[in-house]
């Protein structure tokens, strides 16, 4: 991640300082986008290093959520983002300026190719520690990606209109084409907010998640069936509470015993959860 923000800081120099020299706002507006991106990786970094921390006195079920508030916050940047560049888009179509430079380009080249990079290992790194807002800051890269693709087409429309002698109006193609990237970029925001909302609403999570915990939990020997099955994300982790019926006539330590081997059961079973809380009742079947 570290890597990123160096990356993300120079992209944003390169494509504010382009796009000034090169009379073309699409390079700027993606440039502020590259800023917000230096801002969100560092949001993401600082919520992932919280979100790691153990639990204490004050926070006994751990710092977890801080892990889905910074990706709620990139969100908004996101879409604060978003705003920003469908306003200075406007204002350049409604006010007469100079055809930007074709040597722009190849810059918007450049910045694409090492975007969809960022993008990609950032997805893998997601992935594999289950993080939202790792998700989120690689789907803030690819809608950074989306909207330099975005200015490189409306640059192009730009470019050859002003060597075949079209009218002045085809210079604001690439404000055009910050307008129409600012509305991908806005989706991406509302999905990422929905997405950093179910955590901190801790919404359960897909039965993906859950009906192999509900397996795992009645292979248990003893158990007889289980009423109910509660999973929230807490971070990269899950949260499992679940009520394991067993028969009637076991003793309060055998209850527990059963208990405990369905908790470890489930730990072992599933490295993401992070602890198991069992209810043993009766069977009722």
């Amino acid at each position: 991640m570290q890597t990123g923000l160096v990356v993300n800081a120079a992209l944003a120099a390169i494509k504010l300082a382009a796009g000034i020299i090169g009379n073309t706002y699409a390079l700027v507006a993606d440039a502020i986008e590259s800023g917000a991106d230096v801002f969100a990786s560092i949001i993401v970094w600082s919520g992932l290093t919280i979100a790691a921390q153990p639990a204490d006195d004050d926070h006994p079920y751990g710092h977890g959520k801080a892990e889905a508030l910074a990706a709620a916050v990139v969100s908004i940047m996101v879409l604060g983002a978003a705003f920003g560049i469908v306003i200075e888009a406007i204002r350049g179509i409604r006010t007469p300026h100079v055809y930007p430079a074709a040597w722009t380009l190849g810059v918007l080249v450049g910045v694409i190719i090492v975007k969809w990079i960022l993008s990609r290992r950032l997805k893998v790194v997601g992935t594999e520690t289950n993080s939202t807002a790792v998700e989120a800051d690689a789907a803030h890269h690819i809608s950074d990606a989306i909207t330099s693709a975005a200015a490189f087409i409306g640059i192009s429309v730009a470019v050859v209109a002003n060597r075949v002698g079209a009218s002045q109006q085809w210079a604001a193609a690439d404000d055009w084409a910050a307008l129409v990237a600012s509305l991908v970029v806005a989706y991406n925001g509302v999905s990422l907010l929905r997405a950093s909302g179910h955590d901190l609403m801790d919404r359960m999570p897909g039965a993906d998640v859950t009906l192999p915990i509900r397996h795992t939990a009645e292979e248990v020997q003893g158990v007889l069936a289980v009423e109910k099955l509660h999973v929230r994300k807490a971070g990269p982790k899950y949260r499992v509470t679940i009520h394991v019926q067993a028969a009637r006539d076991l003793t309060l330590e055998d209850a527990h015993a059963l208990g405990a081997r369905v908790k470890y059961a489930i730990l072992e079973a599933y490295p993401r959860v992070q602890s198991v809380l069992v209810h043993m009742e009766p069977y009722s079947g």
